[in-house]
């Protein structure tokens, strides 16, 4: 997964205690399915069962994203349909949006006619209206442009990926990738679990099974916390005075500082300016944000937001069209 660093090579496997482990999977089995609870088997979600592995950072195939065509046409910028991609573990009437005062299951409504001057998020939820298994996308829509993306700025809790396409053909795509998709959430989680270094082990666990939150938010990472040096020492060491937090989360200092805390964040900022921007060089040492480079693994395009200035070298999932047509948004777990 990424270069080893001290004392990493130990503990590569099994951060997980049996006993979180346990906790998980009777968290998984009973928490917020009140459907499939009460109902047994819950019907597959819609589209067709992958025939083949992807690899990582592939897209999804044009049969992820079913029958676009059949996509009403937008009376105002451009319609909006949500996906049910949970691979049969939540059926249509427990997938729910909320955006601009309503909330909707997309067995009621599939689809948005999203009008311009819209800006902000649209939540996701699974199980109810008002679940802790819950996401959101952000977006500006003007006139006659869509800009937004996925961001896991905050933290990761559901799988999306969105698929923004113009009149004049345009197409774009980001979020996580097929592959992400294609297996359970128990294996996501575990995955990051085991890609993990030592100092990052508490994010799997904190806010399990709902949530994996960014480093900067928990306390191991903070000032008093067990970690809060972790980023501040190697910032010091190139000439930049920041706390492990503010370097996370891109603020204090670095408020102003895009180029500067993107280094930091992908430890590129020992290196001469001119290789701060060249993806084959980040995370390849630590100390590092390894949480914003899994995500970046599991992302189509290896295109992630994983902390605020993710976009500098061009790396976030922020797209921008001109003339949008449609846009699907896919809600995974």
């Amino acid at each position: 997964m990424y270069p080893a660093h001290p004392a990493w090579s130990r503990r590569r496997r099994g951060l997980l205690t049996a006993a979180t482990a346990l906790l998980l999977l009777v968290c998984y089995a009973l928490a917020d399915r009140t459907g499939a609870a009460a109902q047994g088997a819950v019907p597959p979600a819609p589209g067709p069962a992958p025939a083949t592995a992807a690899a990582a950072g592939d897209p999804p195939p044009d049969s992820f994203w079913g029958d676009t065509g059949a996509i009403p046409p937008a009376q105002n910028v451009l319609t909006v349909q949500i996906l049910n991609r949970t691979n049969g573990q939540y059926p249509d009437d427990q997938v729910f949006w909320s955006f601009g005062g309503q909330t909707r299951s997309i067995a009621e409504q599939p689809y948005l006619d999203m009008p311009a001057n819209s800006a902000g998020r649209m939540y996701f939820h699974l199980g109810s209206p008002d679940s802790q298994y819950s996401d959101f996308i952000e977006f500006t829509v003007g006139s006659d442009a869509f800009h937004g993306n996925t961001t896991r700025v905050d933290a990761f809790a559901l799988k999306l990926a969105m698929r923004v396409h113009g009149h004049d053909g345009a197409d774009k795509q980001v979020g996580e990738d097929y592959a992400t998709f294609q297996e359970p959430r128990e294996a996501t989680w575990q995955a990051f679990a085991d890609a993990m270094p030592p100092e990052f082990a508490s994010l799997a666990e904190v806010q399990a099974p709902y949530r994996i939150p960014s480093p900067g938010s928990v306390p191991d990472f903070r000032p008093g916390g067990q970690h809060a040096a972790y980023m501040s020492d190697y910032a010091r060491s190139v000439g930049m005075d920041a706390s492990t937090q503010e370097i996370f989360g891109c603020s204090g200092p670095l408020a102003g500082d895009a180029p500067g805390c993107a280094a930091l964040n992908r430890h590129v900022a020992e290196l001469p300016r001119d290789q701060w921007n060249d993806p084959s060089r980040f995370y390849r040492q630590g100390p590092a944000n390894y949480y914003a480079a899994f995500w970046h693994e599991r992302a189509i395009g290896n295109l992630a937001y994983g902390f605020p200035y993710d976009d500098v070298a061009e790396q976030s999932s922020f797209v921008s069209v001109q003339n949008p047509q449609w846009m699907v948004v896919a809600v995974g777990w």
